[in-house]
């Protein structure tokens, strides 16, 4: 499991997807999330800009990426 370390109180879904170079483009990070493409803790997230926080497991294709508060 991968792990990415947050140095705000949150990120964005389609942001994460974009940083991580999941999506090449918003547009495109949007799209996978309407398609379903995308869990977070487990569960299928259709919400484009969830705020992802320390503790949450974002799945997408095959990576598994934990978000982690940066000490």
């Amino acid at each position: 499991m991968e792990e990415f370390f947050l140095t705000e109180e949150y990120i964005e879904l389609i942001k994460l997807l974009k940083y991580l170079d999941i999506a090449p483009s918003g547009g495109y990070a949007k799209m996978m999330v309407e398609n379903g493409e995308v869990r977070l803790n487990d569960n299928i997230e259709f919400r484009k800009r969830a705020k992802l926080r320390p503790g949450d497991v974002v799945e997408v294709d095959e990576r598994r990426i934990m978000i982690v508060k940066q000490e």
